[in-house]
């Protein structure tokens, strides 16, 4: 494969996620380390992206980097269900818990808003959390206020920190959409920063990501991952990533 095909191909990759890893290059194209660099500088000068550590993010007026709402809620479906009915499984009658923004944990909601017999208070800044489990009868219920972020539903800034921050959590659950190396981020500083407080202020912490999200990369880490209690993700982690972030915390896979 040519050089101008290679790069066309890399835009092409790029146009679907927002992101890339070199690794991911390589397994594509079949191309060594260091072409798969050099294509990236190549694309970088022509200001079509701007290069990371480990791979690249797309540039560009017409796409945003960030996947609306509705295009992560077509992905993976199966495995959030998994990974929230695991998740549910750990809350206790009596429980204080923080459920942060993301398809994942809308899905922890709709668990917990068909279980019966637990009386539990649960605290979100995720609009879309809140309308599901808000007619619940076993469910106490508070909504973070603040700026509102369209394209998660979330509530963020200084509103939401400064409410955030006087509160205590027994169990805290947030997600993320990227998992790598002893860090997990997400592609808003100002959700990080609400979700970094939640899991300060919780006894145990948890993060709920599907397997696709180990070994990847977003703009703003937001906590590590030897900080956390458990990461609850799908049977689909595959052994590498398994035994790489386990060194980290402990890892539990959903049936």
């Amino acid at each position: 494969m040519n050089k101008k095909r290679r790069l066309e191909k890399i835009l092409d990759m790029l146009k679907i996620d927002g992101t890339i890893t070199i690794k991911e290059i390589i397994d594509e194209l079949d191309i060594s380390d260091m072409t798969a660099r050099r294509d990236l500088d190549a694309l970088e000068a022509d200001g079509l992206l701007t290069r990371t550590h480990g791979g690249a993010q797309l540039l560009s007026s017409k796409k945003p980097l960030e996947k609306t709402h509705i295009e992560k809620k077509s992905l993976n479906t199966k495995e959030k269900i998994d990974i929230a009915k695991k998740a549910c499984s750990l809350i206790k009658d009596g429980d204080t818990i923080f459920i942060g923004p993301g398809t994942t944990l809308e899905q922890l909601a709709l668990e917990l808003k068909g279980r019966k017999g637990y009386k539990i208070r649960v605290i979100t800044n995720s609009l879309p959390v809140f309308l599901f489990l808000n007619d619940s009868e076993t469910i106490d219920l508070l909504l973070l206020g603040g700026e509102y972020r369209e394209i998660t539903g979330a509530f963020v800034g200084s509103m939401a920190s400064t409410n955030l921050k006087a509160m205590r959590f027994a169990k805290a659950f947030v997600s993320a959409n990227a998992v790598t190396h002893n860090s997990i981020a997400t592609y808003s500083d100002k959700e990080g920063v609400i979700q970094q407080l939640a899991l300060n202020n919780a006894v145990e912490k948890f993060l709920l990501v599907d397997s696709t999200k180990f070994d990847r990369y977003d703009f703003f880490n937001f906590y590590n991952l030897d900080q956390l209690d458990t990461i609850i993700t799908d049977n689909q982690i595959s052994p590498q990533h398994l035994e790489e972030f386990s060194q980290y915390t402990t890892i539990l896979k959903a049936d």
